[in-house]
């Protein structure tokens, strides 16, 4: 399971990362090499992605999309400096849980 878990939260830095790096480049005038290095990221998170041992591409992403949430989340608050507010760790907890119930819930 840890296994997985890295996997999830390396796969959403790159993801995140890249879509950052792209951000800066549009939006703030960064140089055009900051956005080939998110593209980069950005082809890297799905590469990662791949490496998870569940095997159902869907519920896969459909669990990561948890994951980016709560990533996210920290992102902005220690990247961007934006503190968030009870209601954003209130839907990461949320998100948390659906995943949990996504990933390990008894199937036959």
């Amino acid at each position: 399971m840890i296994y997985s878990i890295l996997l999830f939260v390396f796969a959403g830095l790159a993801e995140i990362g890249g879509g950052y790096l792209i951000w800066l480049w549009l939006r703030e005038g960064k140089p055009y090499l900051w956005g080939v290095f998110g593209g980069i990221s950005l082809a890297l998170y799905g590469v990662i992605a791949t490496f998870q041992s569940f095997p159902s591409f869907g519920r896969v992403y459909a669990a990561y999309g948890g994951i980016f949430i709560i990533l996210s989340v920290l992102w902005g608050w220690g990247v961007d400096k934006k503190t968030p507010d009870f209601y954003d760790w209130l839907g990461a907890i949320i998100c948390l849980v659906g995943v949990s119930v996504m990933l390990l819930a008894p199937r036959q």
